[in-house]
Formats: C-alpha cells, structure tokens, sequence
C-alpha cells in the first residue's frame, strides 16, 4: 500500500523524501477524479452544443478595472492558509504527528502564511493591473455552457466532501453522538452518495441559475460521474482507507504475513487468535518495558466471532490472489497487527485477507463508462442517458455492498446498508425516468 507518495517514491525508486509524506495518495486519485469528470463533461458539452440542444447565455460583464482592496483582501487570506500549513508541513511538522492531523490542527507557519499571502495578493494585483483600461468598458460576453464546468467542478468538489461527511455521520450516528467535533473535523469518514446527492443539489441550481438545461447537463454529467467514481477508488485501494469488502474464509495469513490457503478450520483459529481484535477492536502489542498492552486499531467490532463477516471465494488459477484476498499492509488508517520488521509511520496488515472492494469498483465503474460513451451517440430522447447511467451505478453498487463491511438499519425486519437503500432508489428512479423521457418524446 502507498499511504501517500513518500511510500511510492521509497518503493519504485528507493528514495525517502519526507516532504511527500503529506502528499495523500487518496486524495491525489480524488483530484485526479475530479480532472477527468472535467475533461468529459466538457467534450460532453461541446457536442450537445453543435447538436442545438445547449445554447450561449449573454452576460455584461466590466474589463479594465483595477484589483479591488475585496479581492486583494481574499487573495491574501487564502494565501495564508495555505502558506501557514502548507510550509509548516515542509519545514515544521514534528516527527510522528500525521500530516492529516497537522493540517486541521492550529499549528503552521506564520511566516509562510504571510510570504504567501503577499504572493498571491500581488500575482492579483499584477493581472488586473495588466489588464487595467483608461475607462473600464462594460462588455456583452457570450458564455457557453462548457465555458461553466470549472465551476461545475468546484461547486462539486466542495459540496461533495459536504456532503459526503454529512451522510458519513448519519450512517455512523452512534459515534457521532460520542464526539461530534471530532468526527466533523476528522480527516476520515466519506460517504459516496452524500456526496453526490448534496452536489447533485448544488449544481442542479447553479445551472438553473446560468440558464442551462438541466435534462441536458444530466445526460452529459452521467458518464463523467461513472469515470470519476472509478478513478477515486483507485484512490481507496492504493491507500488502503478502510473501504474494503468482508473476509474471504477461503484464504489465511500465515505467520510470515502471506496469503494462503485456509485448510478446514483455519480461518476460525486465526479468528481466535485475534480475538482481541474482532470483538474489542484492539490488538495487544509488547510496552516499552516488555508489558502486553492493548492498542486500539479499528472501529469495525463485533458481539462474537461468529458474527464476524465473511464470504469463501477461491481465485480461479489465471488470476492473483490479491484480487480475491489482500490484507492491505502498510494501509493508511493504521489498522491491523504489526508487519514484522516494518519501522515506517504505517506498518500494520489486517490480520485476515479480505476482499479488496475499491479494486472491483474501479473495473467496474470503467467498464460501465465505456458502454456510456459507446451508446451516446445512439440516443437522441433527452433523459435517456442519465436514466442509464442511474440504473448502472445502482446496480454496481448494490452488488458491490454484497461483500462489503457497512453499518446496517433496522426497516421492518430487513437490515439494508445506506448505500444499498440510496442504491436501490437510483434504480427505480432511472426506470422511472426513461419511462417518463420516453413518454414525453412521443408526445
């Protein structure tokens, strides 16, 4: 596993550069998720735009103005957030504090806060003054729908990760109830639908806003949303984040930390032997002085052994391993028992292989996009698309949540996942709107 770059750089390369350790791989797949919804949501755009279905929208806008004190003011003060951590995570971190924690701690630099703070204010400065008229000019522009997706984006971003801890907590309310700052302010915990259902919302209204069809915006939106959720979940399995499946019984760790085959009762004695850790979500460890102490290492517990989780697949002979069990060593939360020999900050495996879920997802979420951008050139009833692409991402879901750890509910006598219960509402919701599309096209 690659926690952040630094682990990469020290695998690939043998280089240990310690200012890569707050370079999140997860968070680097998110951004480059980000990137390529942006890249098809524009070449989405652009051909509904030829195709008549998207039109410009005129705007008076003023050029030739000076930089304001406002947007002076705003680019200072964003300048010395990021310079403040930023440069104190570079020059000022203490050894042994997670980069995740330092950042939405009150420690950085304020000497780096300010050296950017005057940068960014003066690169403003400098661009309007560059621009600046005689006479500002009051100018009728014309803006194109795909000249919005940057702010399509951002609005998705910010809302999303709202979102996102939002539905986090609601499925998690228990342990939000126990320390609701901490779980708020804390660097994990994202649900994937909060986070599209908030965005979803935020963006809906911002295209109404700009006089952008909506119907048209979804049928461009569901294939850039398939890719994006492929590319993050490269994110979740290169890290390790928690967001893995159940334990495959087929398989067993021995004591060399390898994945092997479980003989008839192997996979319940390995139970046993960690029992600490399935039940109390601890393992116990040797103390500096020699003493056994329990570490805490998971949220995931159970009320017994015979509860704990579990599904028995064996991999087909033209297939690794891995893709069937992975125990997620050196992953980023930390969670598991010590790798023997291992000294870095993350050094832990789960003691029992699992299935490896966000693996499944990014295959799957791929393949879908693929057969989306094949057919959208075939469908011409406006709502069709996005009916599609709803369907499809229910479906992967709902069959992903199969063999994946989650918190259930209680729904007269069921015991569904959120996702499974958002998931199948994607689905009839998608049904329900190709009837509808389709409907409203004959009339």
């Amino acid at each position: 596993m690659y926690p952040n770059l630094y682990y990469a750089f020290k695998d690939w390369f043998g280089w240990s550069l310690q200012g890569f350790k707050f370079l999140n791989t997860f968070g680097l797949m998110v951004a480059m998720g980000f990137i390529t919804a942006a890249l098809v949501l524009n070449r989405e755009l652009q051909r509904k735009e030829k195709q008549g279905l998207l039109s410009p929208r005129e705007e008076m806008i003023t050029v030739g103005k000076p930089a304001s004190v406002s947007e002076l003011i705003i680019n200072a003060l964003v300048g010395f957030i990021f310079g403040y951590k930023l440069i104190g995570l570079f020059f000022g971190k203490p050894e042994g504090i997670n980069a995740q924690d330092y950042i939405f701690s009150r420690e950085g630099s304020i000497a780096g806060g300010l050296l950017v703070a005057v940068l960014l204010a003066g690169l403003k400065w400098w661009d309007k003054n560059k621009q600046k008229l005689k006479e500002p000019e009051r100018r009728n522009v014309r803006i194109w729908p795909h000249d919005r997706v940057g702010d399509i984006i951002i609005l998705g971003l910010i809302f999303g990760i709202l979102g996102a801890k939002l539905f986090d907590n609601l499925e998690n309310w228990s342990e939000f109830i126990k320390d609701p700052i901490g779980r708020l302010f804390s660097t994990s915990g994202l649900t994937f639908y909060g986070g599209l259902i908030i965005a979803a919302i935020a963006i809906c209204w911002y295209a109404a806003k700009k006089g952008i069809k909506l119907i048209h915006l979804a049928d461009a939106v569901g294939p850039a949303l398939l890719l994006a959720y492929a590319v993050g979940r490269i994110g979740c399995q290169v890290a390790g984040d928690g967001d893995w499946g159940i334990y495959n019984s087929a398989y067993i760790t021995d004591s060399t930390g390898k994945v092997v085959l479980a003989k008839s009762g192997e996979f319940d004695n390995q139970l046993k032997k960690n029992t600490a850790y399935y039940l109390n979500g601890e393992v116990i460890e040797k103390g500096s002085f020699g003493e056994d102490t329990a570490v805490s290492v998971t949220d995931r517990k159970y009320e017994s052994l015979d509860l704990v989780p579990r599904k028995s697949f064996k991999a087909p002979s033209f297939l690794p391993v891995w893709m069937v069990a992975y125990t997620f060593p050196m992953n980023v939360n930390k969670d598991g028992v010590k790798i023997p020999g291992c000294t870095e900050e993350h050094c832990r495996a789960l003691p029992q292989p699992v299935f490896p879920t966000p693996f499944y997802e990014t295959i799957f979420c791929t393949l879908l996009f693929l057969f989306l951008w094949a057919i959208r050139n075939r469908i011409n009833t406006p709502g069709i698309m996005f009916g599609i692409y709803l369907i499809l991402n229910g479906l992967e879901r709902f069959a992903i949540e199969l063999i994946r750890v989650n918190n259930t509910y209680s729904i007269f006598g069921f015991h569904p996942t959120q996702a499974e219960i958002i998931s199948s509402s994607l689905v009839i919701s998608g049904i329900i709107l190709i009837i509808v599309s389709r409907r409203r096209a004959q009339r």
